[in-house]
C-alpha cells in the first residue's frame, strides 16, 4: 500500500476500556489490518472510528441496535455520510472478553483474531453481510484474501480431523 493511499485512509482508535491498555503493538496492527482491507478492495479513502471497549458496553448496543441482549465481539455502525474528505464510512466496537474467549478457544492469537475481527467490520461499514449463504461465502471470501495479505491463518478453515 503506497504512503498516498494510507494517508487518504483516516482511523481514529478509541479505547474505551481499561482491559485494552497496555497493548502497545495493537493500534498500528489495527490500522495495518484495516489499511490492508482498502487496498485490497481498492477503497482509495474513509474515514473510520475502531473502539475498543468491553462485554458491558457492547451488549448495552447490541440490545440497543439490534435488539439481542447479549455481548458480542464485534459491531459495525455504517454511516451514510457522503460528504467530508475522506468520507466518513462508520464505526467498529470491539469487545476485549468476548475477543479474548474466542481467541483462548479457537487456540488463535489474539492479534490474528483482533485484526480477522477489524476485517470483519470493516467489511460490514462497505455493505458485507452474513445473513444469507451466498453473502456470507462472499464475506468470508474477501476475509481470507485479506487475512493472507497480512498472513493471518484462514480462520474459518476446519482444523485436521475437526
Amino acid at each position: 500500500m503506497t504512503r498516498r493511499a494510507l494517508a487518504a485512509l483516516k482511523i481514529d482508535i478509541v479505547v474505551d476500556s481499561d482491559r485494552w491498555r497496555g497493548l502497545a503493538d495493537l493500534r498500528p496492527m489495527l490500522r495495518h489490518a484495516v489499511a490492508e482491507a482498502a487496498a485490497a478492495l481498492s477503497i482509495t479513502g474513509a474515514e473510520l472510528a475502531i473502539v475498543l471497549t468491553d462485554d458491558s458496553a457492547i451488549r448495552l448496543l447490541n440490545r440497543a441496535w439490534r435488539g439481542v441482549d447479549a455481548a458480542t465481539n464485534v459491531l459495525a455502525f455504517p454511516t451514510n455520510r457522503a460528504g467530508g474528505e475522506p468520507p466518513l464510512i462508520g464505526d467498529i466496537v470491539l469487545a476485549y472478553e468476548t475477543i479474548a474467549r474466542e481467541a483462548r478457544a479457537g487456540r488463535k492469537p489474539f492479534v490474528h483474531h483482533v485484526a480477522h475481527l477489524a476485517v470483519h467490520g470493516f467489511l460490514h461499514l462497505l455493505g458485507y453481510d452474513h445473513v444469507r449463504a451466498e453473502d456470507a461465502e462472499a464475506m468470508e471470501r474477501a476475509e481470507r484474501g485479506i487475512l493472507r495479505r497480512l498472513a493471518i491463518p484462514d480462520p474459518y478453515r476446519r482444523p485436521v480431523g475437526g
